[in-house]
C-alpha cells in the first residue's frame, strides 16, 4: 500500500518570493546600528547585488550585515567569499540582531501594511497549489518568524497549515522533521527546501532517511548548487512540476 505524502515546505524562496522586502527590512535595521546611515534609503544598486548574495543569506537577520557591507562598498565577490567570517564576528550580536530584524519588520507592518504584503509576493501559482493542500497535513518548516509567515499567507487568501515551524520555536529543521515523522509514522514526509546547506545536513541524519529531499530551482540557489544536489541525489524540481 502506497503511503499517502505529506509535504513540509520552506518559506522563503519556496512560497515567498521576499527577496526585495527582506533587503529593505535589512537596510531600514542596518540604520538603527550604524548613525551614518541614518536618513537613507538603498539604491536599486544595492537591491539587486543584494539578490546576488541571497543564495548566502540562512536567516534574515544576517541581511542586515549584508546591506551595511554594500552601503560601505563592499563587492559582491568580496562578501560572497567571507560570508563566514562577516557573521562569526556578530559574537553575541546575534540575539541583538533577531530582535532587531523582527522590530523592524513589525513597525513597517504597523505604519504601511500593504506596502510590506506587496513586497512579499507569493511565486505564480503557489498559491493555488497550498489551497489544492488543504484537508491534508501540510507544514511550513522556516527560519522565519511565524507572525510574518501567518501575515503574508492570510494577505494571500491561503489557509493556514496544520503548523508553522519558525525561528520562535528555536529548533534547527533537522529537529523540526525528527518530530514530523515521529508524528506522521504511517506516512511519506516530503521536504522541499531552496538552500542545498540545509538539505546535506539533514541527508547526514540517518534518523531522517525515509524523507524526501527536494531543491526548487526557482529559489536562492545557484546553477552551482542545483547541479551539486543532483550530484549528491536529490530531486531539483521546477515551479511547473511542483505544482503539477
Amino acid at each position: 500500500m502506497n503511503k499517502s505524502l505529506i509535504y513540509a515546505l520552506d518559506f522563503d524562496g519556496v512560497i515567498c518570493d521576499s527577496a526585495v522586502e527582506t533587503a529593505i527590512t535589512g537596510w531600514k535595521a542596518a540604520t538603527h546600528m550604524w548613525p551614518d546611515m541614518v536618513g537613507t534609503i538603498p539604491t536599486e544598486a544595492h537591491i539587486e547585488q543584494f539578490r546576488s548574495l541571497r543564495p548566502q543569506l540562512e536567516t534574515g537577520y544576517e541581511a542586515i550585515v549584508l546591506m551595511r557591507l554594500l552601503q560601505q562598498g563592499e563587492s559582491v565577490a568580496n562578501i560572497k567569499a567571507n560570508m563566514g567570517q562577516f557573521i562569526d564576528h556578530l559574537g553575541e550580536d546575534v540575539a541583538l540582531l533577531k530582535t532587531l530584524f523582527g522590530q523592524t519588520r513589525d513597525q513597517w507592518i504597523e505604519h504601511a501594511r500593504d506596502e510590506w504584503i506587496i513586497m512579499n509576493p507569493l511565486f505564480e501559482g503557489i498559491s493555488d497549489k497550498l489551497q489544492q493542500l488543504q484537508g491534508q497535513p501540510w507544514y511550513i518548516v522556516t527560519t522565519k518568524q511565524e507572525r510574518f509567515v501567518k501575515q503574508i499567507l492570510a494577505a494571500n487568501q491561503v489557509s493556514m497549515p496544520d503548523d508553522i515551524y519558525g525561528l520562535d520555536r528555536k529548533m534547527s529543521k533537522t529537529e523540526v522533521l525528527q518530530e514530523l515523522v515521529l508524528k506522521h509514522a504511517d506516512a511519506k514526509l516530503c521536504f522541499i527546501e531552496d538552500r542545498l546547506p540545509t538539505l546535506l545536513t539533514i541527508a547526514d541524519n540517518k534518523s531522517l532517511s525515509s524523507v524526501e529531499l527536494q531543491l526548487v530551482d526557482w529559489g536562492y540557489n545557484t546553477e552551482q548548487d542545483r547541479n551539486q544536489a543532483k550530484e549528491s541525489g536529490f530531486q531539483v524540481i521546477s515551479l511547473p512540476e511542483f505544482l503539477a
